[in-house]
């Protein structure tokens, strides 16, 4: 009886698919910091002040080296089905789980890379669920490494770590630089990459080439009239929305999209303070067939909005420009992978006297390069180096340690890493 129990149910679906990635790599990080002090600092009227008995500490160095996972493509498990419900509707499901296969211990246990419900027809897509934020396609798109592993453009990293960051919702371990970054208050919502509690609109596939969708993420958290009924434990109403859009047009070799999006990482009502990141990207790929150029303008700002402006002024609007250029070769069976990414921090400080000297504005860039050996269609071997190097106190690394020494006068410099691995899809 439970057999047929569940041909029934089977029967019912016009398919149902099980996929998955599993991909594992040798990988290897290293992080150096180096203390620049020459034993000569400033006063606040600009004159230098000596120190004849300062003895510079050199670098320091953390690495690592481990059996990783998510190298290419990040190892999964998924369930999909389809419905046909006549007349050109369609119901759909899409369940995908991180898996870890490296050490095993991520299994199917959640589905935070996507689940979804939708209802698809000639008006297009309507979808329910967690699943990728519009802005974060650009990154990942028009990334000749696909936003995975160590040759992940920098531009993807920095804005994950800008005003707040989840981790990762991959089963992908989290880099140590990103560790101590404040987290928004959230289990299975909304970050960087992904938007839970979501409801999503995707434009038909038949409109010459145009393609588009927009998103509403809930922040599900309780609302309270009079505001100053609010518990101070429960002060952040708002946390955890987010609203995007994509748009973009594909014709042959041509492929271009422009993305918006607004996440609330901050909301204390007692504060009277609204902390919100907007995200605004442009991205495009062009396939002249030899080679496949790839490139993405990204500006992302961390604003904090007040329900009555401070007397001195508020903290400035803190600003992330960054882009990226990249580059696929085939050759034969495999592909080369190549990409330049590049981020600046601008805090919008003001000098509070005319002498005051500002700080520089931090500034990193990475310079990846990788090659990918098909084969079949479904295995790969695949191999990356990187290398970041940080300018100004900027501290973004390729993953694995982060720099030591910060908080005792040594700065953050260069960051290198490589991928070995092998990838099977099924």
């Amino acid at each position: 009886m439970a057999a047929l129990a569940v041909a029934g149910v089977a029967s019912a679906q016009s398919s149902v698919t099980l996929f998955g990635v599993v991909d594992a790599s040798i990988s290897g990080y290293s992080s150096t910091s180096r203390d620049l002090g020459t034993g000569v600092t400033y006063d606040k009227l600009g004159f230098p002040i000596y120190n004849p008995f300062y003895l510079n500490r050199g670098s320091i160095k953390a690495s690592r080296r481990e059996l990783a996972h998510s190298g290419y493509n990040s190892s999964r498990l998924g369930f999909r089905g389809t419905e046909d419900l006549g007349g050109g509707l369609a119901a759909s499901f899409w369940l995908e789980a991180p898996i870890s296969n490296d050490d095993g211990q991520t299994g199917v246990s959640t589905f935070t890379r996507r689940s979804t419900v939708s209802l698809s027809g000639g008006f297009g897509e309507v979808r329910l669920g967690r699943d990728y934020t519009p802005t974060f396609w650009n990154d990942t798109v028009f990334d000749p490494f696909g936003t995975n592993g160590v040759g992940s453009n920098l531009v993807n990293t920095a804005n994950g770590a800008f005003g707040g960051f989840t981790g990762y919702a991959d089963g992908k371990k989290l880099p140590d630089a990103l560790k101590n970054v404040p987290q928004l208050p959230d289990a299975g919502g909304s970050n960087y990459v992904r938007a839970g509690n979501s409801i999503g609109y995707f434009l038909p596939p038949n409109l010459g080439g145009f393609y588009g969708q927009v998103m509403y993420g809930f922040h599900e958290k309780t609302k309270y009239s009079p505001g100053t009924a609010t518990p101070l434990a429960e002060n952040a109403s708002r946390t955890g929305r987010y609203v995007g859009g994509r748009f973009g047009y594909a014709n042959g070799p041509l492929d271009v999209a422009l993305a918006y999006g607004s996440s609330t990482v901050g909301d204390q009502f007692y504060v009277g303070t609204t902390t919100k990141v907007n995200t605004l990207n442009l991205g495009a790929s062009y396939d002249f067939g030899p080679v496949k150029l790839f490139g993405e303008l990204s500006r992302a700002k961390n604003k904090v909005d007040y329900e009555v402006e401070p007397y001195l002024g508020g903290r400035p609007d803190i600003d992330l420009t960054g882009y990226l250029l990249g580059v696929t070769v085939p050759v034969g069976a495999g592909l080369i992978r190549a990409s330049y990414s590049s981020v600046k921090y601008d805090e919008n400080l003001v000098a509070r006297n005319p002498w005051e000297v500002l700080p520089a504005d931090k500034k990193a860039n990475k310079l990846a390069i990788g090659y990918v050996h098909n084969l079949s269609k479904r295995t790969a071997l695949y191999a990356t180096v990187a290398r970041v190097s940080n300018k100004n106190g900027a501290s973004l690394t390729v993953g694995g340690p982060s720099f030591q020494g910060t908080g005792n006068g040594f700065t953050p410099k260069t960051s290198t890493g490589y991928d070995f691995g092998i990838r099977h899809a099924f």
